[in-house]
């Protein structure tokens, strides 16, 4: 069952976990949270990822480090596949993760209702990007906001009384929010089921035409943390032990001077 919070921090920090080593280095390096996934249901499909026997091992290492465990269910779930869904969701829960982000608002109530004390969190890939939509999400434990909000408008969200969440670091999606299809088309690969082929990084004509820049704020964090925002996340999943090392270490110290 879900863990009480041992954490320190009234800011929760939230690392990414895409394997063993990942995981080690965010909660060495100071995360109150680390975000995962198994080889289902994960927008991060090509991540090493973990088994659902990995699980209890998991919780059990970073709770006795006082550090959360939330389980990525982010993708678009097709019919058949709703009763798969739940049966992960069950096994996970009973590894003793604390909290689940989904992209489908539908099963926000099912979640609350049948999983008891577990946290959901609505992915960024639900596009909440107003407080209108988002206060009728209250029943929600956070919203994952859209990279692409102004933090004037992260205010008026959080001022009509949700939990936010926002990315701080690491890379930008071309497409809002991450609801693409550039790659479902060409490479059929779809981002909405974890595979996305990124080809918005790719090289056209000599240039990058759709490739971002990569997102960092942690020269802002005191006009972040006075807005009130619950969650500061770090993208990653795909990334290296030792990124996930430094970014961790870096929005660690960044948040508690």
């Amino acid at each position: 069952m879900p863990s009480a919070n041992n954490s320190k921090h009234t800011t929760e920090l939230l690392s990414p976990a895409g394997d063993w080593d990942a995981l080690t280095a965010a909660v060495s390096n100071g995360a109150d949270a680390v975000y995962l996934g198994t080889k289902e249901f994960n927008a991060r499909i090509n991540a090493r990822n973990f088994t659902l026997e990995d699980l209890p091992k998991v919780t059990d290492y970073c709770h006795k480090a006082g550090v959360r465990v939330y389980l990525t269910m982010n993708i678009m779930v097709r019919n058949h596949e709703l009763k798969r869904f739940f049966t992960v969701m069950s096994q996970a829960y009973l590894a003793g993760i604390d909290g689940v982000i989904i992209q489908h608002i539908s099963f926000l109530d099912i979640i609350k209702s049948n999983y008891p004390g577990l946290a959901v969190f609505l992915s960024t890939q639900c596009a909440i990007g107003n407080a209108a939509s988002a206060s009728l999400l209250k029943a929600a434990d956070r919203i994952v906001l859209p990279r692409e909000l102004p933090l004037d408008e992260i205010k008026q969200i959080i001022a009509s009384g949700v939990k936010a969440e926002v990315f701080v670091h690491g890379a930008l999606c071309f497409s809002y929010s991450g609801l693409c299809v550039f790659s479902s088309f060409v490479g059929d690969r779809s981002g909405n089921r974890g595979s996305c082929a990124q080809l918005c990084r790719q090289q056209y004509n000599g240039s990058y035409p759709m490739s971002t820049r990569e997102l960092c704020t942690a020269r802002r964090m005191p006009e972040l943390i006075e807005a009130g925002i619950t969650g500061f996340k770090i993208e990653g999943r795909m990334r290296s032990p030792l990124y996930v090392a430094g970014a961790t270490r870096l929005y660690r110290k960044a948040i508690d001077s």
